[in-house]
């Protein structure tokens, strides 16, 4: 009974899984390129839809007494010649989400919300203002530099680190994956339209230190193996060390995974950028250790990891033969 105890009740993939990952390595690595590109593209045309945070402006949250008529408050609001006016439902029928455009100084910008709360209670009497939020011009600039900066320093941190903790074939294979991850992340948001602001900037933060920390675990192992199997063709070993690893992989991503999927589905609005960003980033991360990180660490290392160990594959040269008992050695000269 101890030892059924003792037992995994429940593995992801068997422990003598043999998959030979490398196969796949050429298309693995196209496949990631082609859409790491793609998401540059649609990552400065159209564009990201940038929050409040970093494009500036006012949100204002409003909740009616009843289900809210768009059309009529969007009229009462436009009517007041703040700029162009984006209004929509949030979260139920009767809370509304506003959006104006920068006004200009702290005056301005009071002012117009003043005027926006007596235009929404004009139209639908016993409306109340939930929040008020407004970023000026010069300081979503700001936030948008620090939140790159944030980026570029994680980045070069997770470098430095791995450096000093394997080969530098391993740094560089595992910088350039993250890379990539960062830039499909990006994609994602271009595509779906989700907003680009701090708290998205926080979740990719998330996803780099997740997937940094996967391909340490990942890299950890070949490092193992390779002082443990000498001799073994470094695509092997690569494979083998995936499969030894798959099971931590799958199963600290399906955990990371579960836990965000109900932010995303019943977080609301405030949270559910950052948990839709977060699954799309774990399954990134989890695909990238496999087909990315591992297929340029056989590239750059395969003539320099293995380096020296030819001559521990040949067998080692005979021991000159010992003279037999008794022999009497010939006269010299």
């Amino acid at each position: 009974m101890l030892g059924f105890l003792r037992r995994p009740l429940f593995r992801l993939v068997p422990d003598d899984t043999r998959i030979q990952f490398m196969r796949g390595r050429i298309a693995g690595l196209v496949v990631s390129a082609v859409l790491s590109t793609a998401s540059v593209v649609l990552a400065i045309y159209p564009g990201l839809e940038k929050g409040i945070d970093f494009k500036g402006g006012i949100v204002m949250e409003a909740r009616t007494p009843g289900p809210a008529d768009l059309g009529q408050l969007r009229g009462a609001v436009t009517g007041l010649g703040l700029g162009d006016v984006g209004m929509q439902e949030f979260g139920d029928a009767s809370t509304v989400l506003i959006r104006l455009p920068v006004q200009g100084e702290e005056a301005a910008t009071q002012q117009a919300v003043s005027r926006v709360r007596g235009a929404l209670e004009a139209a639908a009497p016993g409306t109340r203002i939930l929040r008020t939020e407004a970023v000026g011009n010069r300081v979503s600039d700001e936030l948008f530099q620090g939140g790159l900066i944030a980026l570029a320093i994680s980045l070069g941190a997770m470098l430095i680190y791995i450096w000093f903790r394997f080969e530098w074939q391993f740094a560089v294979g595992a910088i350039v994956t993250l890379i990539l991850d960062t830039t499909k992340v990006v994609g994602f948001l271009a595509v779906t339209r989700i907003e680009f602001n701090l708290t998205t900037i926080a979740a990719i933060l998330t996803i780099i230190g997740f997937s940094a920390n996967d391909k340490v675990v990942v890299y950890d192992r070949m490092r193992e193996n390779l002082r443990k199997f000498k001799t073994m063709p470094l695509r092997e070993l690569i494979d083998r060390s995936i499969n030894e690893t798959l099971n931590r992989t799958l199963g600290t991503s399906m955990t990371l995974f579960l836990s965000a999927l109900p932010l995303a589905l019943f977080g609301g609005e405030t949270l559910a950028g950052f948990a839709w960003v977060m699954l799309f980033g774990i399954v990134v991360s989890a695909s990238s250790s496999i087909f990315i990180a591992a297929p340029i660490l056989l590239f750059l290392g395969e003539n320099r990891l293995r380096r020296g160990t030819e001559a521990v594959a040949k067998a080692a040269p005979a021991r000159p033969a010992r003279a037999a008992a008794g022999t009497v050695a010939e006269p010299r000269g």
